[in-house]
């Protein structure tokens, strides 16, 4: 499941993606095969951290299981 991560907040795409004109018809992040297309990877601080991405409006996306 992707998620936002803000300072305190863990909040759905679909309130912040569905604005973005990178987004896909959904108002969803591009998502494929397991990589952000409209971000970059972001090495985790540690082992169990999930996979996270910045996308390019500055946002910071998680893969959580």
């Amino acid at each position: 499941m992707l998620v936002i991560v803000m300072d305190n907040q863990v909040l759905p795409p679909c309130e912040i993606c569905e604005t973005c004109l990178l987004a896909d018809g959904h108002g969803q992040p591009r998502w494929h095969r397991g990589k952000l297309d409209c971000g970059q990877a972001i090495v985790p601080r540690s082992a169990e951290q999930p996979q996270q991405f910045e996308c390019v409006m500055g946002f910071r996306v998680a893969n959580i299981d």
